[in-house]
């Protein structure tokens, strides 16, 4: 069972910077099998989508709210991806998932993500 763990997390003042973790584990697949993707849930709101990357790392997407803030990146020799988030706003403030989808597609849809991690908390202080 694939097992995906976040790291990174923590309270920052705005316009600061965090730069969260995912390690991918007991995986039957090499990891450039999966496209990977970021997604946010604030309270009481539903699941949002961050950022995307394929397989390969060559293609990458962020949603318009993060575009030009937030970037994502993967090692495939480490198993791991990586959200740097850069001028933080109060706003950004939530839990951020993992995903992983074998299908090695990059999707927006949380649906389409096979697997996820446990969520690691990032707030963002005014």
């Amino acid at each position: 069972q694939v097992q995906l763990v976040e790291s990174g997390g923590g309270s920052v003042p705005a316009g600061g910077s965090l730069n969260l973790s995912c390690i991918c584990t007991r995986s039957g697949y090499s990891f450039i099998n999966y496209a990977m993707a970021w997604f946010r849930q604030a309270p009481a709101k539903g699941r949002e989508f961050v950022a995307n990357i394929a397989g390969t790392g060559m293609t990458t997407y962020q949603a318009n709210s993060v575009k030009g803030r937030f970037m994502i990146s993967r090692d495939n020799a480490k198993n791991t991806v990586y959200l740097q988030m850069n001028s933080l706003k109060p706003d950004d403030t939530a839990v951020y998932y993992c995903a992983a989808n074998i299908n090695a597609i990059p999707s927006r849809v949380a649906k389409n993500y096979d697997y996820w991690g446990q969520g690691t908390q990032v707030t963002v202080s005014s």
